[in-house]
């Protein structure tokens, strides 16, 4: 026979499940909100549970208080809320709880948690963007390496892929966590049962720190070295962090030495993390290190016509001139969070007004951001940021000298200066100590072709741009 208080407190928990959808969205229900079990109500506590500790301590950072106030509004009789994580059987087991009072001090919310066995994770994807997966991921040039090897391990069954760990770097707005969350999704979608965490450097930290600080160091090294996919963004965070770093280089260990996959980004590559202990990045480079470069303007306008394309799905009367996406790709060229920021408020202006935007349009609507990315750069500059790159002096990269470590820097700078001004190869051959057209046209093709075949050209060639793009 059903318990009619049961019932009750049942259709209550739906009703107020449905409002929190309402005002936390979709994405957060389905992250936070519908993984939680229960309720059941003894003696004015109310008991949740969350699978794991992680989405507890979230749900009762970020939804705690309304959570109390839903339920005291109900009713039913609530004066304490006990927020615990199931245990394998489902029983739940109190331990340590921290009690967390309402302003009002009405009710509270109780944190209780029981100690966790290797299999009591599941994935935990709470913080994955469901547009951040493969397919609306559009590749190019700069980021195919990255991409085919993102597939290559998201698609793999079983043990690690043979690059492990992989290792993604670039700088901002290229694509990183992009491809970091594609593998994720791809990864639970092939195996639901893959144990998988994806979280950024640092909450590693965060949740390190806080597992010393509450004597739970056990949970932790538990729970991060037993998943069968490990993905870390932003590794460059914990440079520094020596602690942080000593309990990373174990886990690491740990997790390879069972095969288990590790994926990695940052803003360079391991060689380039200051503040990072030589023997991480030893252990980063062992398995394959992929640079995910600045998009060129075939790439940026692949994502704008993709953007558009999906954004039309929604909103088919957007009424944007298709050479208003070659003219924003051309114009602002070196993060894609701006351009498609761009575009965004290209349609914005089309869908809330409902006019047509052209070049002329767009140039008035993007006036602040075109004016940013007009600064003129020039061979002059050049020639001074690759003289100080490489550490030679600006008159032996104009000289006649042919030394290799001073001719491979001119020939770069001649490749820079070629493609990032508006300059002809004569006017720069007269700035490179009057060199003849045709050495300035052989520098060109020759950088271009070690680009392709020698990472650490290709690798000097982006760093030298974005510096001088910024």
């Amino acid at each position: 026979m059903i318990d009619p208080a049961m019932s009750d407190l049942d259709s209550t928990w739906t009703r107020i499940r449905s409002a929190l959808r309402q005002e936390v969205g979709e994405a957060s229900y389905q992250s936070w909100i519908a993984v939680l079990d229960g309720p059941s109500l003894k003696d004015g506590t109310l008991s949740i549970h969350a699978p794991n500790r992680f989405i507890r301590d979230k749900v009762a950072d970020r939804f705690g208080a309304r959570l109390r106030e839903h339920w005291v509004d109900a009713g039913v009789g609530v004066v304490e809320i006990d927020l615990s994580v199931a245990a394998e059987a489902g029983a739940v087991e109190a331990v340590s709880p921290q009690r967390v009072r309402a302003a009002s001090g009405s009710s509270r919310l109780t944190l209780s948690s029981p100690p966790i066995a290797a299999d009591s994770y599941g994935s935990t994807n709470v913080n994955l963007d469901a547009r951040l997966r493969f397919d609306t991921f559009v590749v190019g040039k700069s980021n195919e390496l990255a991409y085919a090897a993102a597939r290559r391990v998201a698609e793999t069954d079983g043990p690690a892929a043979a690059y492990n760990p992989l290792f993604l770097f670039g700088d901002v707005g290229v694509g990183k966590t992009h491809l970091m969350q594609s593998i994720a999704w791809e990864a639970q979608d092939r195996a639901p049962g893959k144990k998988l965490l994806y979280l950024s450097a640092e909450k590693f930290m965060h949740r390190f720190v806080s597992a010393l600080r509450y004597k739970d160091a056990h949970s932790f090294k538990e729970e991060f070295r037993s998943v069968d996919l490990l993905i870390i963004d932003d590794f460059q965070f914990i440079a520094g962090k020596e602690s942080t770093q000593e309990e990373f280089f174990h886990t690491f260990n740990a997790l390879i030495d069972q095969n288990r996959q590790i994926v990695i980004s940052a803003d360079r590559s391991p060689s380039d993390l200051d503040g990072v202990q030589d023997r991480i990045k030893s252990r980063l480079n062992w398995g394959l290190v992929a640079d995910i470069g600045a998009p060129d303007y075939e790439l940026r306008l692949g994502v704008l016509q993709s953007k558009l394309e999906l954004a039309r799905e929604a909103h088919p009367g957007l009424d944007i001139d298709e050479d208003v996406l070659g003219f924003v790709a051309k114009r602002v060229s070196s993060n894609m969070r701006v351009i498609e920021g761009a575009l965004n408020r290209l349609m914005a202006h089309a869908s809330l007004f409902g006019r047509r935007v052209d070049c002329d349009v767009a140039e008035e609507l993007l006036h602040d951001l075109l004016r940013a990315y007009d600064r003129r750069i020039t061979v002059d500059e050049i020639q001074r940021v690759t003289a100080d790159h490489f550490g030679i002096k600006l008159s032996d990269l104009l000289s006649p000298r042919r030394a290799r470590a001073v001719a491979r820097p001119r020939q770069i700078a001649m490749f820079l200066s070629k493609e990032l001004t508006d300059k002809s190869l004569p006017e720069i051959g007269r700035k490179f100590g009057g060199r003849d057209h045709t050495t300035i046209m052989h520098g060109v093709k020759r950088v271009t072709q070690l680009s392709k075949d020698d990472p650490g050209v290709r690798e000097d060639v982006e760093m030298l741009r974005r510096r001088l793009q910024h």
